[in-house]
């Protein structure tokens, strides 16, 4: 339960501690793969360490070989399903094999794939603070080399959000690409109209401005935009990658390693938006999302949000507006050993 501070405020919420599940995965060459995953809220904390408990039970015998793994795994729940907790704790287990691999092997994992390190464009990513909070952080961010801001808007009124977008263009002047998310809290007919009066703000991208399944109601907004729109932290799977880009719902793609499968369901859904001409961005898990999208032709930007990083021993640096995955094995991830008791419940 890492406290965040300031907390995440978004139009549909807010967060004060990052609710993480932590998965340790041993193999028998003496080698432990990592990785991480959030449950959005201590409500559903437990629900989903109980699941990566159960599920954990099935993997010891097994070989080290993650696509063969989760391919055998998932097959024991298509009656049931898996959007949902058991998709995160899915993929879980499937970041953490493939980290297992990629240290066994003794490559990073963007090179165990078959690319090399390179640096990954990156912004900074923040919440809903107000107007005077959205410019100094903006400030800051530019100061430490990002070229690229995030804020998140859906004010109670459009004068509101257009005050926030305006004050910290101006802050940051024109060279600095910025971009907003509404994480899904306007109406279809309320989400165009915002939309137009922020078409002419040079905004990067719009995210999420009505419900994520809604993906008939994002088609007609992405058609009445100039601003290119972005979705897909929220799709489960390669098939709901797949299903966002035939319904035509958005410009851009940004797949959550979490919901998407981990690196397998990555690496698939990928594929398919590059076959679509479109670019890929992530969400979350910047740490094993930068070996991955520095693998990626169609890469966009990275998210850089250090949600974990309290917890970890070599957090991600920002060098020129950019992170350049490590070179060391595994996918990035490795704890903080008195971090992680400290902020363990007990």
């Amino acid at each position: 339960m890492v406290p965040l501070d300031p907390p995440l405020r978004t139009a549909s919420g807010v967060a004060t501690v990052a609710s993480l599940a932590l998965v340790d995965i041993a193999t028998a060459h003496g080698v432990v793969g990592h990785a991480y995953v959030s449950a959005y809220t201590p409500v559903l904390l437990p629900a989903l360490v109980q699941l990566l408990k159960d599920l954990s039970n099935l993997l010891p015998g097994q070989s080290l070989a993650p696509k063969t793994v989760m391919r055998e795994l998932r097959s024991r729940f298509v009656l049931p399903g898996t959007p949902g907790l058991l998709d995160m704790a899915l993929a879980a287990l499937d970041m953490a094999l493939w980290d297992a691999h990629a240290r066994v092997v003794g490559r990073s994992l963007v090179r165990l794939l078959g690319g090399e390190p390179r640096p990954v464009k990156s912004y900074a990513s923040f919440g809903m603070d107000g107007r005077e909070r959205a410019v100094d952080a903006a400030l800051k961010s530019v100061d430490e080399g990002f070229r690229a801001i995030k804020i998140k808007i859906g004010y109670p009124t459009l004068k509101e959000d257009l005050d926030v977008v305006r004050s910290v263009r101006a802050a940051i002047g024109t060279e600095i690409d910025l971009m907003v998310d509404y994480n899904q809290v306007l109406s279809v007919p309320e989400a165009v109209r915002r939309g137009h009066a922020l078409d002419d703000e040079g905004l990067a991208w719009i995210e999420e401005p009505t419900l994520c399944d809604d993906l008939d109601g994002h088609a007609q907004i992405a058609a009445a935009l100039k601003t290119p729109l972005q979705l897909g932290e929220n799709s489960w799977g390669p098939r709901g990658v797949q299903r966002m880009i035939a319904s035509r719902a958005c410009d851009l793609a940004m797949p959550d390693l979490m919901k998407v499968g981990g690196v397998t369901g990555w690496l698939d859904a990928v594929s398919i938006c590059e076959a679509n001409g479109m670019p890929v961005s992530n969400h979350f898990y910047q740490e094993m999302s930068a070996h991955l999208l520095a693998l990626t032709p169609a890469m966009h930007y990275m998210e850089y949000f250090g949600l974990a990083d309290a917890v970890l021993a070599s957090p991600a640096i920002v060098v020129d507006g950019c992170v350049t995955p490590s070179d060391e094995p595994g996918g990035g991830v490795t704890w903080d050993e008195a971090a992680v008791e400290r902020y363990t419940p007990h």
